[in-house]
């Protein structure tokens, strides 16, 4: 068996970030490791997401990354986003895999959301 406990996103939009993941239903802490740059860590939930600053010498942050979630009530969380202005790139439709909407983080990666048990 095997579980993904640990997704990392490197941006220079940390604070955004945090906040758009958190309308997602993410909570974070913001800390540092020893010596280590300040970054955001979720709790509570698995996977861990963490939220860091772009390395040195990295302009730009990856956008070809695709990350899926499920939520509790994609209707509520596509409103919410809507709400903050969050670019809504597939609106919440049936699909095979179940109620599915795509949505854009700051970086522009492409979230999946789909709804819990249906």
């Amino acid at each position: 068996m095997i579980n993904l406990a640990l997704v990392v996103i490197k941006t220079d939009k940390l604070h955004k970030q945090s906040e758009f993941y958190s309308s997602l239903g993410f909570e974070f802490d913001y800390h540092r490791h020893g010596n280590g740059p300040y970054h955001y860590a979720s709790i509570g939930k698995n996977p861990v997401l963490e939220i860091y600053p772009l390395p040195k010498g990295t302009e730009i942050a990856d956008h070809t990354t695709r990350l899926g979630f499920v939520v509790d009530d994609l209707n509520q969380v596509v409103q919410t986003l809507i709400d903050k202005g969050i670019s809504i790139i597939g609106e919440p439709i049936q699909t095979e895999w179940g109620y599915t909407a795509v949505v854009q983080d700051p970086d522009g990666r492409k979230i999946e959301l789909t709804e819990k048990g249906k």
